[in-house]
């Protein structure tokens, strides 16, 4: 196993094509948004303190781990090369470089369990997948409450406003509240992004966002991708109004499905998804060796 502090982009083409392999082969994707988009922006490292890990057998990269600034980790091995022990050499690594790693499972498959266990890793967080079923659940008519407007997001116009509202609704988030103007950037360049798909609700009287729902259609799925409320906006309904929004917008564009991502201990929001007619489908798990506060929601 190699350390680094920078990959070549011939390595972060590998490092794709291992992560699809996986993909096909798990039905789940073993990398996160985040982190494909990472390695993408700058090929060659993003600049930051981030540990690459990377595992190479007769020329070929078969195996690849990261720690990042905040010490969380995802790894993953080429199907064809699992059961070699490159998946505990990569793991080790990552408590090498950091004995407090906090590690993710995506969709918490039985090998990755195993792993954690062997090792001495517990369950710290979870993340829930939560599917919709678009014709059994149709969604209910929004009604924006007066003194508000709906309207799509304009490239251009309304960046910082969107970053200024998702801050402070994500202020203890560990990754949503730290998105940039390069991170929103980068996924306004997606093939996947339609900004009337970026669905705000402002305060007819200033002007000021009140919330959105971001919504993404890739792969004839969608999703409810960001949903935001500014905390000067809280309790007046308008989370469920731009949720519904949100989901009346992915029904008119014709999925049969819509996904979620939310925390396991967030019960106000698993809640409010359950009456809506959402269902855990999948479940992330981060492990870490040592017991981490857990995060405010």
């Amino acid at each position: 196993m190699q350390q680094s502090t920078a990959l070549s982009p011939a390595q972060v083409d590998a490092v794709h094509a291992v992560a699809q392999a996986a993909a096909a082969a798990d039905g789940v994707a073993p990398l996160s948004e985040e982190t494909l988009l990472a390695l993408d922006r700058t090929p060659g490292g993003d600049g930051t303190t981030a540990t690459y890990l990377t595992v190479v057998t007769d020329g070929t990269l078969v195996g690849y781990g990261h720690v990042a600034p905040d010490g969380s980790s995802e790894i993953v091995v080429h199907p064809d090369s699992r059961r070699h022990g490159h998946g505990r050499a990569l793991l080790e690594g990552a408590l090498g470089v950091r004995p407090d790693v906090r590690v993710w499972a995506h969709g918490n498959l039985a090998p990755a369990r195993a792993l954690a266990a062997s090792l001495a890793l517990e369950p710290v967080r979870e993340l829930w997948r939560m599917s919709l079923d678009v014709e059994s659940h149709p969604a209910p008519e929004p009604v924006v409450p007066r003194g508000f407007r709906a309207r799509s997001f304009e490239p251009g116009r309304d960046e910082q406003a969107w970053l200024d509202v998702n801050s402070r609704a994500f202020a203890h988030h560990p990754e949503q509240g730290r998105m940039t103007l390069a991170d929103l950037r980068d996924r306004m360049d997606q093939p996947w992004f339609d900004p009337a798909g970026l669905i705000l609700v402002e305060d007819q009287k200033s002007g000021a966002l009140a919330a959105s729902h971001w919504t993404k259609i890739a792969d004839e799925g969608g999703e409810v991708y960001v949903v935001a409320v500014d905390p000067a906006y809280q309790g007046r309904g308008l989370g469920g109004v731009v949720t519904a929004l949100g989901l009346r917008h992915l029904a008119s564009r014709g999925v049969a499905r819509i996904d979620l991502y939310v925390e396991g201990d967030n019960a106000p929001a698993l809640a409010t998804y359950r009456r809506l007619g959402f269902e855990q489908s999948a479940l992330d798990v981060m492990y870490s060796r040592t017991v981490h506060e857990r995060l405010p929601r």
